[in-house]
């Protein structure tokens, strides 16, 4: 959510660690005055929704998830614009 912000993907643990970038439900701190929601959708969308979906989401708060289950909703986020 922030400019220089990175996320980690570890294949042989089948995770991500996603910060504030992915949480349940959504992306994280879309609505700070340096974050851009358009960037982390487009980074959701060409990046971290080619993971398998099985990748489990390490956020940086909150519950974990799925990748598949968070490419699921999608436009909803988009939607709702967080």
């Amino acid at each position: 959510h922030t400019p220089g912000g990175v996320v980690f993907h570890l294949p042989m643990e089948k995770a991500l660690l996603s910060g504030d970038t992915l949480f349940k439900g959504g992306p994280g701190a879309t609505g700070r005055k340096y974050s851009d929601f358009d960037v982390i959708i487009e980074s959701l969308r060409n990046v971290i929704f080619h993971l398998p979906p099985a990748t489990r989401v390490l956020p940086g708060h909150g519950e974990e998830t799925t990748v598949g289950e968070e490419a699921a909703h999608i436009d909803e986020y988009v939607k709702r614009g967080y």
